[in-house]
């Protein structure tokens, strides 16, 4: 591992100038959020060593891209949070949100809850829990989720948490249309409605944010 101020030791990535549009007024909050990430992520395995110098590009603003998918008022769900990604970015950019983060390992969990504490944001909630576990006991309008599966195991978790007429938002690498297919069973026996795949962000930054989403039934 590369030693902290040591010559090769990775550097936190410029602030992008698109950052100041996505975030409007709560830039300095997602600035705070950012620099403590770079500061802490990797010593809490939040993110990996190479993640710095690209930190702002392929994870804040790729999470912030979604922000405006959210319903204004509504209650989000963000299963697998881990580093915040894109829980705590969401929250930070849609303070009208409610925001529910389902995170079952205990290091990350106390991240999450002291980042929350720290931001001042008070349309979080942190849950420790596997998001099967805590079905019967949340009701939202959306949810949302980054890296953590594929689609078609992803689906059948996150479908029951969700409100007939709610969306499942779920953040995707480049392959999105292959999954989307090879979840194509799943999706008609979960009947999910008007699914799409988004590509946020084209001609804003420069890697774009891929989202599948649909509505439940």
């Amino acid at each position: 591992m590369t030693e902290v101020g040591s010559p090769d030791a990775p550097v936190l990535e410029s602030e992008p100038a698109v950052a100041a549009t996505l975030f409007g007024d709560r830039i300095d909050v997602a600035r705070s959020f950012t620099n403590e990430l770079a500061r802490r992520g990797e010593e809490l395995g939040l993110i990996g060593p190479l993640e710095l110098p690209r930190l702002w590009t392929r994870h804040i603003l790729n999470s912030a891209l979604v922000a405006p998918l959210l319903e204004a008022g509504g209650t989000v769900g963000d299963v697998g949070s881990g580093a915040g990604l894109p829980g705590l970015v969401l929250a930070i950019a849609r303070p009208d949100v409610s925001m529910t983060l389902i995170e079952p390992m205990e290091r990350r969990v106390e991240w999450l809850r002291g980042e929350a504490d720290r931001l001042g944001l008070e349309n979080v909630t942190v849950v420790r829990a596997r998001a099967e576990d805590v079905a019967d006991e949340l009701v939202l309008d959306q949810v949302t989720a980054r890296a953590v599966s594929a689609l078609s195991k992803l689906i059948p978790l996150t479908v029951p948490l969700v409100r007939s007429g709610g969306q499942l938002i779920l953040m995707k690498g480049a392959r999105v249309d292959d999954e989307v297919a090879a979840a194509r069973k799943v999706i008609l026996r979960k009947r999910l409605k008007d699914v799409e795949v988004l590509e946020l962000g084209v001609g804003v930054v420069e890697e774009t944010t891929r989202v599948f989403r649909a509505t439940v039934d």
